[in-house]
């Protein structure tokens, strides 16, 4: 029953910065990790960051992108800087029980996508 809602997504040009905001809802229980996701188009979905007990992100994003998590808020947060062209996806906010993984099947809840398109 757990909801995720991305939202912060859209139009920045090389090297601007963007902030990702994924909101859940509905009750949760357990050891839950987080994740980031994206798809640009033609290409397979693949994982961005992630944040459990530990912090992962794919070495493309290292030192770019940063995740962040709100538990009052119950907020996931990616503060995306010093964007690219090849940043450009549509980027989802997953959820599961259990350690930060990459696997996107290994995920439980997956929000709709907010698109970012990094262009001059």
């Amino acid at each position: 029953q757990v909801q995720l809602v991305e939202s912060g997504g859209g139009l920045v040009q090389p090297g601007g910065s963007l902030r990702l905001s994924c909101a859940a809802s509905g009750r949760t229980v357990g050891s839950v990790s987080m994740g980031w996701f994206r798809q640009a188009l033609g290409k397979e979905r693949e994982f961005v960051a992630g944040l459990g007990w530990i912090t992962v992100y794919v070495e493309s994003v290292k030192g770019r992108f940063t995740i962040s998590r709100d538990d009052a808020k119950n907020t996931v947060s990616l503060q995306m800087n010093n964007l690219k062209p090849e940043d450009t996806a549509v980027y989802y906010c997953a959820a599961r029980r259990g350690a930060v993984v990459t696997a996107e099947g290994d995920y439980d809840y997956w929000g709709q996508g907010t698109q970012v398109t990094v262009s001059s």
